[in-house]
């Protein structure tokens, strides 16, 4: 995994807690030449790069960025790419855990939905390929979830904005295939970061750390693959869950959680 990294110019958005600050200092340790953070919250964007510099002298940058907005999108991937002299991994990790019963989530909400867990990646795609395109390739990396394989009630959002965004992301490994731009789709897995409480629960005791989440994720994308699986759960929800052979017991499963977390369980 080590020699992929090695002296590679990365972006993480989303960059400055979680698995996304994993991901980059993950990065920096295994020798790249420079990583930018980018991110809405600037006291945690400021704290990291802060803490990285004296770590990596010179090596992170900060950009603050809502992805929500195309411009800002545009013009963080121009600052990283005048930072770094080239962008060889672009890895889309911003977005949120949601939650809320159907019947109350209104048009305002899912459109806030999509704008921050689909198009806030579509716009970094966009911005990044005429770079990648000059400099002849990269890697692009767009971080789902491991609901996109089991849709889960009362987070109706967050299924459809992350398979939405796995869908993209696996068609555009084939648009982009021959011109040297790899593109991968990857979850996390069952990992302890505040996108639990976002979502209205808290991670089960035997989730894993971000860095543990954050090295699983970068040696897949080391070696191109398709779709990494962040964990075991993972590896069995895209297994079974469209799996015709095991509709049955997929039924079971999911009804359980619904019928708990509607009495108050929050379950996964």
């Amino acid at each position: 995994m080590k020699k992929y990294y090695e002296n590679k110019v990365a972006v993480v958005t989303g960059g400055a807690s979680g698995i996304g600050l994993a991901l980059a200092e993950t990065m920096l340790s295994c020798g790249a030449r420079q990583v930018v953070l980018a991110d809405f919250n600037d006291e945690n964007l400021k704290r990291e790069i802060a803490r990285l510099n004296r770590d990596y002298p010179g090596k992170a940058l900060g950009l603050n960025c809502d992805v929500t907005k195309e411009g800002d999108v545009r013009e963080m991937i121009r600052r990283a790419a005048k930072f770094g002299g080239s962008i060889d991994i672009l890895i889309n990790n911003a977005g949120a855990g949601l939650a809320g019963i159907f019947d109350k989530l209104t048009n305002e909400d899912w459109e806030k939905a999509f704008a921050l867990n689909f198009f806030g990646a579509l716009y970094g795609i966009r911005a990044v390929l005429p770079i990648m395109r000059k400099q002849g390739g990269g890697h692009i990396v767009d971080i789902i979830s491991g609901i996109a394989f089991s849709p889960m009630a009362l987070q109706t959002m967050y299924a459809a904005t992350k398979a939405a965004l796995n869908g993209l992301t696996l068609a555009l490994r084939y648009e982009l295939w021959d011109e040297n731009i790899r593109v991968t789709s990857a979850t996390p897995g069952t990992t302890a970061t505040q996108i639990w409480k976002a979502g209205g629960g808290e991670p089960p005791p035997d989730a894993q750390s971000p860095e543990q989440s954050a090295r699983t994720i970068l040696a897949g994308v080391a070696r191109n693959e398709r779709l990494v699986l962040g964990d075991g759960g993972d590896v069995s929800g895209a297994k079974g869950c469209f799996n015709p052979d095991y509709a049955a017991e997929v039924d079971d499963y999911l009804l359980n959680v619904a019928r708990k977390r509607r009495s108050g369980e929050w379950v996964v």
